[in-house]
């Protein structure tokens, strides 16, 4: 069995969960509340932007052109194309794609961005294939689904959003597999436990960033609002 084969299995039970959720399951049943749609786009837009930048440092760590070209073409990805999903809520949520960028991290997008980063600064090349892997092949794992059991036709509200994800013609992380299946043939034990717990964090990191854009959860202060007090 290859390396990323174990890894997916030892994640079957998370990627079902991240279906599972309420979020997606808002998603593939065409309702989601509006607040629930902005914070997603808001927290996702500079999760993207770690990843991006994640991605960047592995290409600095690269030593061939064709890894590079691995990564260059998953940040022109994210730059150019991850866009359209962000469109889709942001229409269904009646505001503008420009009016939530540059909003400050909640605390789980905060932590799942350092994570990636931080991994990427100390970590090698099957370090940061593992930390930045669960978003898109969970991502694809529910779009499929999405479109495999609701069948959501174009005047779906998020048609867009689940044909995005779930209609791709080819896997858009199948090179990290191979890169990463490849690079483990001669990895050490030790590396291949730190690349397993960077990709099982990365999955409980993807559950918990639903979790937080169905609760709209921040920090307690944010904006100046006040945590909620107990009664006495």
């Amino acid at each position: 069995m290859r390396f990323s084969e174990k890894l997916r299995q030892k994640a079957d039970h998370m990627f079902t969960s991240c279906y599972d959720h309420p979020f997606i399951q808002g998603i593939g049943k065409g309702h989601l509340e509006k607040e629930q749609l902005i914070h997603y786009v808001k927290q996702d837009y500079e999760y993207l932007n770690a990843m991006i930048q994640a991605r960047a440092i592995g290409m600095a760590k690269c030593t061939t052109r064709e890894d590079m070209e691995m990564f260059h073409t998953g940040i022109g990805f994210i730059l150019n194309s991850e866009i359209h999903p962000h469109h889709n809520l942001c229409d269904q949520a009646g505001v503008g794609y420009d009016e939530l960028q540059g909003y400050p991290l909640a605390p789980v997008a905060q932590h799942y961005a350092k994570h990636m980063l931080h991994t990427a600064y100390e970590g090698n090349l099957g370090d940061i294939i593992a930390a930045t892997l669960p978003c898109p092949w969970i991502y694809l794992y529910v779009g499929e689904r999405l479109v495999q059991e609701f069948a959501p036709e174009e005047t779906h509200p998020f048609y867009g959003w689940i044909s995005f994800y779930g209609k791709q013609e080819e896997p858009r992380m199948q090179e990290y597999l191979d890169k990463l299946d490849q690079m483990a043939e001669t990895a050490t034990e030790e590396e291949l436990n730190r690349w397993e717990e960077h990709f099982i964090d990365g999955c409980q990191l993807e559950y918990m960033f639903f979790d937080m854009a169905y609760k709209v959860e921040d920090w307690p202060f944010a904006e100046g609002k006040q945590p909620e007090r107990a009664e006495k």
